[in-house]
């Protein structure tokens, strides 16, 4: 489908006049050129309602000269004329044309070229807010002038949801520091947290609370998962709050473990494996211990051993019978510390793998003299 285009053209760069031409368009409207922008985070079951589709610009536009006709146009920009300009015939296709280029003069007051017309980057995130800022300085003699206008315009440039938001992004980005979390995962619990308000999911919850809600899903999501306790002592949001907050939110979106904002999987992110390579780690572990001790946990699942315990406690109970089958000292207490359990829970743990060590542990281990049984010992209730 083709049409023509009402810009037109009348003189010549060179200075002769010439007759309008409509400047032929070529469009290419297809189906997939009209696509709706994909919302992240649908709701589980969206409410039967009309809604605006926002469709994106047709990029298969073409701009021909109506002069020379030529299907590859040598179309040239003359910034400081303002002119579109055919370059083959000189025809010019258009005036008034925006300078888009770089701005060769310095704005800033500090020293040093700083040649942007422009503030920082717009962040997808504070979409229909305003990103401009009005910055007052604060040398106003000592009258205190300065102050009330900050006041004022703080006030009349942004709304009270508005400041809400902007507060919830600066907790969520100085937490995730805090817990040395990537930016990828601030971002997506950024991108929940908007989400969550837009729907008003969450109303009359603490702002605290459904920050840590949306850590804590971020967290499993980017396969970095982080238990309750550790979250709770990085936000010192009670457990109970945090667990309904997450209960509320993972309904709402249907959300999975291990899924990301628009695909779902079933692949479970949180169990004990995910945690050991990084309890290893704090505790200096050796590579081996981590894979040998990934397969025992594996085994005893299979097996049904310690089912029913939380992931924390099967890591630090898989790690302390790791680290004694393999001859690798370390103590209750340093494990426990790591993983924020008990010394008995991990006993209790270890007293069940010491039960079935037959099951867990690979004949191939033991014929290869990588593992030794009679390091195992019997540790009874206490």
């Amino acid at each position: 489908m083709s049409s023509t285009s009402s810009l037109t053209g009348n003189h010549h760069h060179d200075g002769s006049l010439e007759h309008d031409f409509p400047v032929i368009r070529h469009l290419s409207i297809c189906s997939h050129s009209l696509m709706a922008y994909s919302q992240p985070f649908p709701l589980a079951q969206s409410p039967a309602k009309a809604t605006q589709q926002t469709f994106a610009p047709d990029l298969a536009v073409r701009l021909i000269c109506p002069e020379c006709r030529d299907p590859n146009p040598n179309i040239v920009e003359e910034f400081s004329s303002g002119d579109l300009v055919c370059g083959t015939c000189g025809l010019v296709l258009g005036d008034r044309v925006v300078d888009t280029r770089s701005e060769w003069r310095t704005f800033a007051n500090d020293e040093g070229d700083d040649p942007s017309r422009v503030g920082a980057a717009s962040d997808p995130l504070m979409d229909g807010i305003e990103q401009l800022d009005t910055v007052i300085s604060f040398q106003d003699g000592g009258s205190g002038l300065a102050r009330e206008l900050q006041r004022a315009a703080s006030r009349s440039q942004s709304s009270r949801a508005e400041r809400n938001l902007l507060t919830a992004f600066r907790d969520i980005s100085s937490w995730c520091d805090q817990f040395s979390l990537p930016k990828t995962i601030a971002d997506i619990a950024k991108q929940l947290y908007k989400r969550s308000d837009e729907e008003k999911l969450l109303r009359g919850k603490q702002p605290d609370a459904v920050i840590a809600a949306c850590i804590f899903i971020a967290c499993r999501q980017a396969h970095v998962p982080r238990t309750f306790r550790e979250i709770c002592n990085l936000t010192h949001v009670t457990k109970k709050t945090l667990g309904q907050c997450y209960k509320a939110l993972e309904q709402a979106f249907n959300l999975t473990p291990g899924a990301s904002a628009t695909h779902a999987s079933l692949a479970p992110s949180t169990g004990p494996e995910s945690l050991v390579v990084r309890y290893c780690n704090h505790l200096d572990l050796p590579p081996k211990v981590q894979s040998y001790c990934a397969d025992i946990i594996v085994a005893a699942r299979e097996h049904g051993i310690a089912d029913g315990r939380s992931p924390v406690s099967i890591a630090g109970g898989a790690i302390y019978f790791t680290c004694c089958l393999l001859n690798t000292p370390k103590t209750l207490k340093d494990i426990g510390d790591v993983a924020g359990v008990s010394e008995g829970t991990i006993r209790l743990v270890y007293r069940l793998y010491f039960a079935e060590r037959t099951k867990i542990v690979k004949q191939k281990w033991i014929d290869e003299g990588k593992v030794d049984m009679s390091n195992l010992k019997d540790e009874g209730p206490r």
